[in-house]
């Protein structure tokens, strides 16, 4: 039986673009890489916390090659692919018997997630460790609060729909990952502007990906959300993480 096709929020051909856009961002110097950095971080500290010693890794969206290279240090097989070369998510992974697969800020912009999820799972070697990290639900709250006052009483679809806590449960165990855990952090960072923000977000392959992105904001609504934002404004990010095995 076919299974229903998923609903399309996220343009393929937009997230290939913001992707391939902050590739050529984070050559400038100062570039924006906060959020990839921490996530790197947690999943070193799981990796040691869990006593997970893998053979053989696959990486994907980690453009930093900061985790790539820590686990090379421990003696690990690490291929890394990422969508901006035209790595499919939503598609069956080439090779496989990964005794670690490690998604980094990529699956809040698939259509297909429980799909994405069903790959990793099947990708590993029996006994091995998944890993997905990705921006979650209450991220952004001044930006959103900050595109309500400029569009006024029209609201138009700018900010992702994003996956939260008990979604996140329910998506593991419909993928069939053994053993699932998810978890949150926030993050918090100061921004002068709201010109700021969104400098890091398109540095961080964070911009507009919907297929259905609204109309552009227009100089009165760009001058009503620059001034909700404010000065010194501290915007939160949420980072979930899913984890579980393949028995």
């Amino acid at each position: 039986m076919n299974q229903p096709a998923p609903h399309i929020i996220f343009s393929p051909q937009r997230r290939l673009a913001a992707r391939r856009r902050a590739r050529i961002l984070q050559q400038r110097p100062g570039a924006a890489r906060y959020l990839l950095d921490d996530m790197v971080e947690d999943v070193l500290e799981r990796l040691d916390f869990l006593r997970h010693a893998p053979n053989r890794a696959l990486i994907i969206g980690e453009w930093t090659g900061e985790l790539a290279a820590a686990l090379r240090q421990r003696g690990v097989a690490v291929e890394e692919v990422d969508p901006a070369d035209g790595f499919n998510d939503e598609l069956p992974f080439p090779g496989g018997d990964y005794d670690l697969v490690v998604s980094l800020s990529a699956l809040d912009t698939v259509n297909d997630l429980p799909g994405a999820l069903i790959h990793m799972r099947n990708a590993l070697a029996s006994g091995g460790l998944a890993l997905a990290s990705f921006v979650a639900a209450g991220s952004l709250p001044a930006l959103r609060a900050a595109m309500l006052e400029a569009d006024g009483e029209r609201p138009a679809p700018r900010l992702h729909p994003a996956v939260d806590v008990r979604a996140g449960g329910q998506l593991l165990q419909r993928a069939g990952w053994a053993n699932p855990v998810v978890d949150y952090r926030s993050l918090d960072v100061r921004f002068s502007s709201l010109d700021s923000l969104l400098a890091d977000l398109r540095a961080q392959a964070l911009s507009n990906c919907l297929a259905n992105r609204g109309p552009a904001l227009g100089k009165a609504a760009r001058a009503r959300a620059t001034q909700a934002f404010g000065t010194g404004t501290v915007e939160r990010f949420e980072i979930l993480t899913l984890s579980g095995w393949r028995a």
